[in-house]
């Protein structure tokens, strides 16, 4: 649907921005978070996925 393409989109670019301000302050756990959230987006954009399935794949991932 469109509008898990758009919100994926929109999770990429906020999760880029996240990414972005960890480095700045030198922040581990900001950095960590925006790749997650950049992750959860690219799932939801290109496999057209709600995002609470995206999160929940992207957590299965880590362990």
């Amino acid at each position: 649907m469109l509008n898990n393409k758009l919100r994926g989109t929109w999770d990429q670019v906020k999760g880029i921005s996240q990414e972005f301000w960890g480095e700045v302050i030198g922040d581990g756990h900001h950095f960590s978070a925006g790749l997650r959230q950049r992750k959860i987006g690219k799932l939801e954009a290109e496999r057209d996925m709600s995002q609470a399935e995206a999160a929940k794949r992207v957590d299965q991932q880590k362990h």
